[in-house]
């Protein structure tokens, strides 16, 4: 009957509602239904089902541009910030969205994807609010305080009316990240889910009202109508639904954090570089701040920040624990310096160059002579400079190395007296003899011996690891009658290690393990050839030095390159920019200690390639280090009492 008035009450997904509806009144394609729905958005007048309500949407022109809304683009997503001045524009009557029926839904979700700003303790600031076009009355309303979130809604069942306040503990959404909040609402029942993790229930005495009328009320985004209370964070989405929780709905993505319900098509977009004549689609602005100066701290705190590093000429992006690489010019050895004429105690068997947090960089040089020992050196105003002596006995070679908070400068004495502090493992003084590796053990504070290993004349160990796997490879020197003998690497398996590997070395000096990628590789600093029992060659120190590569496959390490050295004491790899570098300590040719050095250049399928050639005079080791004013190598020789630091110049 077209005249009949009076209470009606369906339920469509969950939702009970009740509306006081003239039948006359509603569009001729509603009549005929046989049940009345309540179509809340505009663009459905037919349909039974309940659509999303997109109240950004509402306040947002498509072109994203209004006078106090500023869209920015933080952690590679979109949302606007509002200003005071624009407080009485975000707003909407709620006719708007409630074309045919006047009462807000009994069961509802509202879903928020927001990013918060520091709020000072004590301060409110409203999210959305539905407000009494002529009064200060909050019908509906979500604000938010330090570590607390507050639904608010008005109960005219109680005498006289009142506002409730439902209140959620413990909600911290201060960090400077994106976070989506799905708060649903069933009578008595409040449940709010953060970010899809674990939903805060809270029971009411109140339930929310079956027939709150939103008529001439309007909805406000963003603040209660006053200045005072303004949401100063960014809003990307605020969404009705009615019916039940959407907390299953919105809880698919693995991105949950920026899951998307309905926003407004602006924030959909991606921003593209423009052509050289074009602007951007949609004006925008980044939330950026670029640091210039040396490399800034990368937290949370500084994710989607950009650091400027001048000195390398790079632009990089914080990605919540690291600096990533966006824009670099890439720095390429160009030639090689001196840069620096270090005077030792006595000749310099080997150098070790090391820092020590919040107390430097030093350089320690194992010295031949036991008066006056030692030298420790300190990198001061841009040089090494003394910095202290300690007592040695024919040093060979330092080694620092931590455990836990402690730190350890490890010296190897040749003959006289002893080592203050062991070497993880100790090289053997005689030609065949057992090497021992020793363990450290952290109740007594010591190092115990765990194990020992036959050597012939060890020169060198080193240690590297593969994956899950540990290895320690030995350089065998000379077993008595020949240099041609093997050297051996070690795996570790049930608590000792265990033979990998043999390799034939000649006068094995030094190993050096080192990455390109993911290819591993070892190179051997062979000495010098010999063996009583045959004919000695022309020169027995002009000898190749070679380079193997661990296959995986085959399980082993295969012969890549072999290089001609001359009396091979020492490797070191560095790299400059994107290229890999190896640098060999040549000591000695048959007839002078003025051997140059070469430094090899990694090309990919060519190898090692020499670039450079350096002037050395019995060099024995090469190390190299980088400061904040560059790269260096540094060399110590084993004939002069002089080590030279040189410097790295690119371009």
């Amino acid at each position: 009957m077209p005249g009949l008035q009076g209470p009606i009450s369906w339920a469509i997904a969950g939702l009970a509602i009740k509306c006081y509806v003239s039948v006359g009144s509603w569009p001729d394609g509603l009549r005929a239904t046989g049940s009345l729905t309540c179509p809340w958005h505009r663009t459905e007048q037919r349909l039974p089902y309940l659509r999303p309500l997109d109240i950004l949407s509402e306040v947002v022109p498509t072109s994203g541009v209004r006078s106090g809304i500023r869209m920015l683009q933080v952690q590679g997503a979109r949302g606007f910030q509002f200003s005071a001045s624009a407080r009485h524009a975000l707003s909407f009557p709620a006719s708007q969205i409630f074309l045919y029926c006047d009462l807000f839904p009994e069961e509802f979700s509202i879903i928020i994807t927001l990013r918060v700003l520091s709020v000072p303790p004590k301060k409110n600031e409203y999210i959305f609010t539905v407000m009494k076009e002529e009064s200060n009355m909050v019908l509906v309303g979500l604000r938010y305080s330090l570590n607390k979130l507050h639904f608010l809604f008005w109960s005219r069942e109680l005498s006289s009316g009142w506002q409730t306040q439902v209140t959620f503990q413990g909600i911290s959404l201060t960090d400077n990240q994106w976070h989506m909040l799905v708060l649903a609402v069933s009578g008595q029942f409040f449940s709010l889910t953060v970010d899809c993790s674990i939903p805060i229930d809270v029971a009411m005495d109140t339930p929310f009202p079956a027939s709150l009328t939103v008529k001439g009320s309007r909805f406000y985004v963003g603040s209660r109508r006053r200045r005072k209370g303004l949401f100063t964070g960014l809003l990307r989405q605020l969404v009705l639904l009615p019916g039940s929780d959407a907390t299953s709905r919105m809880c698919t993505n693995m991105n949950f954090k920026l899951a998307m319900l309905s926003i407004p098509p602006v924030l959909q977009d991606l921003p593209v570089k423009p052509a050289s004549n074009e602007v951007l689609k949609y004006p925008y602005e980044t939330d950026m701040k670029v640091t210039l100066g040396s490399r800034p701290p990368c937290t949370k705190n500084e994710k989607a920040q950009f650091w400027f590093n001048a000195s390398r000429k790079g632009l990089y992006l914080c990605d919540g624990s690291a600096w990533v690489t966006m824009l670099e010019v890439k720095e390429r050895l160009d030639y090689v310096e001196e840069y620096q004429n270090l005077m030792t105690n006595s000749e310099t068997m080997g150098i070790e160059i090391f820092g020590i947090p919040k107390v430097g960089f030093f350089a320690a040089t194992a010295n031949r002579y036991t008066p006056p020992g030692s030298a420790i050196y300190k990198w001061t105003d841009g040089k090494f400079q003394s910095y202290q002596n300690i007592p040695t006995y024919q040093a060979q070679s330092w080694l620092y190395f931590t455990i836990g908070k402690k730190a350890f400068l490890a010296v190897a004495n040749h003959r006289e007296g002893t080592s203050p502090l062991f070497f993880l493992a100790v090289l053997g003084d005689n030609h065949n003899i057992n090497s021992v590796i020793y363990r450290w053990n952290p109740r007594t504070g010591l190092f115990e011996a765990n194990q020992t290993i036959p050597t012939s004349g060890a020169y060198d160990w080193e240690f590297f690891t593969v994956g899950p796997y540990s290895f320690l490879v030995v350089a065998n020197t000379f077993n008595g009658t020949s240099t041609k003998i093997d050297s051996h690497i070690y795996i570790w398996l049930g608590g000792s290690f265990q033979l990998f590997q043999s390799i034939l070395t000649f006068g094995a000096a030094d190993w050096e393990v080192f990455h390109i990628g993911d290819r591993i590789f070892l190179a051997v600093a062979n000495s010098h050839s010999y063996d009583s029992g045959t004919v000695m060659p022309n020169n027995y120190y002009a000898i190749n030095s070679s380079i193997y590569e661990l296959n995986i496959t085959a399980q082993m390490f295969v012969k890549f390159q072999d290089l001609l050295t001359y009396s091979a004491l020492d490797w070191e790899f560095f790299s400059v920019g994107e290229d890999y570098f190896l640098v060999v300590a040549n000591s000695f040719d048959g007839f002078t200690f003025s051997v140059n050095s070469i430094i090899y250049r990694w090309q990919g399928y060519e190898g090692f390639v020499a670039v450079h050639r350096l002037p050395t005079f019995g060099c024995r080791d090469w190390e190299a280090f980088h400061t904040t004013a560059g790269s260096y190598l540094m060399y110590s020789s084993a004939r002069e009492p002089l080590s030279k630091v040189l410097k790295l110049k690119t371009v």
